[in-house]
């Protein structure tokens, strides 16, 4: 499986393109920005983005993915649980002080416990309502890998401040989605470095006595 994470953006957010060696189909995760960059991961390793997921509808995750889109012709995941967040993408680049990108079409409803296939590799929707309502994780078994968008951080959890955002329920998503996967189980948080789940599970203070 070809992996490669890609910050993108003003914040940073951690984009991910997963390729398959033997299609060569490819799903991204997160294109908030720098569209070119991630246009030129899929060339260098002669990919076709095929899949576009996004674990939630926050601007920085969700900014880039109307171009990628058109330029891919890749169809468009998103739990309709973040349709409200999405409905103000304009209000979101106010408050970074931006542009309001282009809205993208959503092709499909990406649901707990739906199968999203790539070659011969299965990644498994988890919804983890807290960071807003509609987000959610991937997990990939057959790589130990779990993209967490900003559910879980090394060392913190997303931020609850925001509209849409509930503490009670991303401790909740946490305990029962993330925490139940394998220790050994790579975390790809929305933003900053990688973790495990064993190491948050002894060290981030926020999951303390879950």
């Amino acid at each position: 499986m070809i992996h490669e994470v890609l910050p993108v953006g003003m914040l940073q957010c951690n984009c991910s393109v997963f390729g398959d060696e033997q299609t060569r189909e490819a799903i991204v995760i997160d294109p908030g920005d720098n569209v070119e960059e991630i246009l030129g991961i899929l060339q260098r390793h002669r990919l076709r983005a095929t899949l576009i997921v996004i674990t939630h509808a926050h601007i920085d995750h969700v900014g880039g993915a109307a171009k990628l889109k058109a330029i891919t012709g890749a169809s468009v995941l998103m739990n309709e649980d973040d349709e409200g967040v999405y409905s103000q993408l304009d209000m979101q680049a106010s408050w970074l002080g931006m542009a309001t990108p282009r809205r993208v079409e959503i092709d499909g409803k990406a649901r707990d416990g739906d199968t999203v296939r790539l070659g011969s590799a299965d990644f498994t929707v988890l919804h983890t309502p807290g960071h807003t309502p509609g987000s959610l994780c991937l997990w990939l078994p057959s790589e130990h890998k779990v993209s967490a968008g900003d559910t879980l951080f090394r060392d913190s959890i997303g931020r609850t401040d925001l509209p849409g955002g509930d503490f009670r329920k991303i401790l909740v998503s946490i305990r029962d989605k993330l925490l139940t996967l394998p220790e050994e189980t790579l975390v790809l948080p929305g933003h900053g470095d990688t973790t495990t789940i064993g190491r948050e599970k002894e060290f981030n203070y926020f999951l303390q006595g879950l």
